[in-house]
């Protein structure tokens, strides 16, 4: 979906793929039948942008056979689906029963993720539209704490590996007349966990290719407030490639036995959901969300915010709600102005299967119009901000 920007730039607003984890090139094609086409019809769109995801066996087909990449290009165009921007952060395995931790490997400090997200540069710019120069990808925020925290030279690898992207991003650019730019996506958790933890590794790269992909679940999880965010962010010359639009979980009394209850039905084994609270002392967390809710692990005199993303029109029952409204701030910062900070956005809940018994969608109907709801929802935001939708 697109939309003109005041100052008469184009927005590209799609919603990510990875909420239908696969594989190979044929479940990327089952993907755009059987998903991505049905939701654009449900938004009685002749066009709909999707943030694609390509898992590493479906990259290397892709960039090996110029063939498969072609045909996939033409089925995109048949089935009226665009892509600007791809999400790099899971590798592979996605789709597994069990995620948690083996979403941050391979980390910027092994040479296959450098070479991954070369594919994928090389890839989306093939992909792009042929009336669109400028494309996006996000990425692992440098690597899980650990063992990273611990090793003295990791830090100089995945600068190293990250200023190598730049030059590779830059004789791409060359080539193709395609700029391709990666955002580091700041995660709970991560080395990078926060925009604030972003600025220093990004400005020892010093490349205007790489910059930060703003996730509002991970900034609300961590409680950071957007406006100062941004501004720190606009300060450092830090660029926000892309912003991807979610809510996290939020509990405003956790010491309640009802809440927790609540809270309990969100933990499940197949995703990590860092869950953090803000003391007075700084901001205290657990990796997972059943650490939290069992207790001791976290004071429970502020309110807990957890990394699950809800969907963004239908936040949980009380006595829990989401951070639709850190987004609905972020929103505004990014896009609101005279200038926009962002022109590609991305709403990307992917734990539409994750999701409690009762909230899960049952079928593909289902998830198509869940998805349709979300992508109408963050339309009308855009709308209200003074943005004008285009066919």
């Amino acid at each position: 979906m697109r939309f003109r920007h005041p100052d008469g730039s184009i927005v590209h607003l799609s919603y990510c793929t990875n909420v239908h984890p696969a594989e190979t090139l044929d479940g990327v094609r089952a993907q755009l039948r059987d998903h991505c086409e049905p939701v654009r019809r449900r938004l009685g769109r002749d066009r709909l942008g999707i943030g694609l995801w390509l898992a590493r066996e479906a990259a290397r087909v892709l960039i090996n056979d110029p063939a498969e990449l072609r045909a996939l290009r033409a089925e995109l165009d048949s089935r009226g689906l665009e892509v600007v921007t791809l999400n790099g952060f899971p590798y592979e395995g996605f789709g597994a029963d069990e995620v948690k931790y083996r979403v941050y490997r391979p980390d910027w400090t092994e040479p296959e993720r450098l070479a991954h997200t070369t594919d994928l540069a090389r890839l989306l710019a093939a992909l792009l539209p042929d009336d669109v120069t400028e494309g996006t990808i996000s990425t692992l925020p440098l690597a899980w704490r650990t063992p990273y925290a611990t090793d003295p030279g990791a830090a100089g690898t995945a600068r190293a590996a990250l200023t190598t992207l730049a030059q590779r991003l830059d004789a791409l650019a060359e080539l193709t007349g395609k700029s391709i730019r990666i955002g580091l996506e700041p995660e709970p958790g991560c080395t990078v966990e926060t925009t604030a933890d972003a600025i220093a590794p990004l400005t020892d790269v010093g490349h205007e290719r790489i910059g930060i992909c703003v996730d509002t679940c991970h900034l609300a999880t961590s409680f950071e407030d957007p406006d100062t965010a941004l501004d720190a962010l606009t300060a450092a010359g830090i660029p926000v490639v892309k912003s991807q639009l979610s809510a996290a979980l939020h509990a405003e009394n956790p010491h309640l036995p009802e809440v927790r209850t609540a809270l309990a039905a969100f933990a499940e084994p197949r995703f990590l959901h860092q869950t953090r609270t803000s003391t007075a002392a700084g901001l205290r967390g657990t990796d997972d969300l059943d650490e939290a809710v069992a207790g001791g692990a976290l004071p429970d005199s502020t309110p807990w915010r957890a990394h699950f993303h809800v969907p963004l029109h239908a936040p949980p029952a009380p006595p829990l709600t989401s951070t639709l409204p850190v987004l609905r701030t972020t929103l505004a910062r990014l896009v609101g102005g005279p200038v926009p900070l962002t022109r590609h956005l991305e709403v990307e809940t992917y734990t539409w299967q994750a999701l409690p018994a009762e909230l899960r969608p049952r079928t593909r109907t289902q998830l198509a119009d869940g998805i349709a709801a979300e992508l109408t929802l963050a339309r009308d935001l855009l709308v209200d901000l003074g943005l004008k939708e285009l066919p």
